[in-house]
């Protein structure tokens, strides 16, 4: 973990979560002295985590929290989340997106990153089922629909599907299920609770599974952007098996176990940090 004096309370949270993901659990007195930070800012750390559901406090530290297969985070307690690994693939995935195309952005932390990198692709068409993908683009169109900078030709045509809204503020049920069915896309970017061999990839949330199994069959090829973290995860429904994935996109941290596994069933998989998203592994 590292030492630095001026991590932001943000920051210094989501180490400790990773951390205390990594070794099974931490000791308060552990903290103090790799964040460097008094034991009431570790104690006050926490708490806020232990009430966002994300680590379970025990006498003289935190262990994690054993979730279930419907427990589903909001978007706030997932953003705090690998954030270096978020970053990083959505760096590696944005090349993937060509100017003129027709993309689709499930709901999802990674997803969120990634279309802050998709700001200065011209002439894209985005479909998106997810509230704070869509404000990602809006915020960045000027007055007259186009960017702050007024450089880019051709803003995005943004489409939000509509529907009922879940805790990571995805929009899912029958409205974004119909929406989605008469559309198709070039490039799917799904983002997942879950992935494995078995269970494929997976959500806690029904309706959420039926809107992502629609937006796997509106699309030529699918995507999956998810950190490390996400691979073992299995959720409450299946929605569409590793078979129908052309390209994981994920970070570092991924076991080479893991990575092998992905290997024998995937066309794709990139690393980023370590590999260009057009080479295959």
């Amino acid at each position: 973990m590292d030492d630095n004096q001026n991590l932001l309370a943000e920051q210094r949270r989501a180490l400790i979560v990773e951390e205390v993901r990594r070794r099974g659990g931490v000791r308060v007195n552990e903290l103090t002295r790799r964040l460097r930070v008094s034991d009431m800012t570790v104690r006050r750390d926490l708490d806020a985590l232990a009430r966002q559901g994300l680590i379970e406090k025990v006498h003289g530290g935190a262990v994690p929290v054993a979730e279930a297969s419907t427990h589903e985070p909001g978007f706030e307690a997932k953003s705090t989340l690998e954030l270096t690994a978020k970053e990083d693939i959505a760096r590696a995935a944005a090349p993937m997106v060509a100017p003129g195309s027709a993309i689709a952005l499930s709901g999802g932390t990674t997803t969120f990153a990634l279309a802050h990198h998709l700001l200065d692709v011209p002439d894209l068409t985005v479909v998106t089922n997810s509230v704070r993908v869509a404000d990602v683009f809006h915020a960045a169109q000027g007055p007259a629909g186009r960017t702050g900078k007024g450089l880019r030709p051709g803003p995005p045509v943004v489409v939000l599907t509509g529907g009922v809204r879940t805790p990571s503020d995805s929009l899912v049920g029958p409205v974004a299920d119909q929406a989605i069915r008469s559309l198709h896309f070039d490039l799917l970017f799904l983002g997942v609770h879950g992935i494995s061999v078995e269970a494929g990839l997976s959500t806690p949330n029904l309706a959420e599974a039926e809107t992502n199994r629609r937006l796997v069959r509106s699309t030529r090829r699918v995507v999956v952007v998810a950190d490390h973290t996400k691979w073992g995860t299995v959720g409450l429904s299946s929605f569409a098996s590793l078979g129908e994935v052309d390209t994981l996109v994920t970070d570092r941290g991924l076991p080479d176990e893991a990575r092998e596994e992905v290997k024998e069933h995937l066309a794709q998989l990139v690393i980023a940090g370590e590999y260009g998203p057009g080479d295959d592994i």
